[in-house]
């Protein structure tokens, strides 16, 4: 988020020098900068043994499928949204959550912090938001995701993390 107003008082910010970070948002009555913020979200790889959970949103992409993905509430941490985005978007619950590294929205100033997690339990139950929810072979999902740039990336981590498991 880019600031232009102060949010404390209220007025028009000024661009002060800061440093690595160059002009940064500046409230003089405050004495305080204001540096760019994005907004945190989460995305995750749902596996179910050779399997992973793709949804249907064509708010978010017309012909694509996508992976679960949600905003971080203030005070919640990562994995803690993780755990909540999923049982609500599907109605399942996940364990065995890991980080796989960020990804960078530039276009929605998002920061989007992604993350595998396995299956733990439940029936699939869709929230209005989701048009559908399939498990689909794991080897075919970068097909499915032909606009989702992000979330292929991620497929592509869980992949590899899985190749890595095998082989050990």
């Amino acid at each position: 988020m880019k600031y232009n107003f102060c949010p404390k008082c209220g007025n028009k910010l000024v661009e002060k020098y800061s440093w690595d970070e160059g002009g940064v948002p500046y409230c003089i009555k405050d004495d305080i900068m204001f540096f760019d913020t994005p907004k945190p979200c989460i995305m995750v790889a749902v596996i179910k043994e050779d399997k992973i959970l793709l949804l249907k949103q064509s708010y978010i992409y017309k012909n694509s499928k996508v992976l679960i993905s949600g905003y971080v509430s203030n005070g919640e941490r990562a994995e803690e949204t993780v755990v909540r985005e999923v049982k609500e978007e599907t109605g399942i619950s996940v364990n065995n959550v890991k980080y796989l590294g960020s990804e960078c929205l530039d276009s929605k100033e998002i920061i989007m912090l992604t993350f595998m997690a396995s299956y733990a339990g439940g029936e699939i139950n869709k929230s209005q938001e989701v048009e559908d929810v399939q498990w689909i072979l794991l080897e075919d999902a970068l097909g499915e995701m032909k606009e989702d740039e992000i979330g292929k990336r991620v497929v592509n981590k869980v992949l590899k993390e899985i190749n890595n498991i095998a082989s050990d």
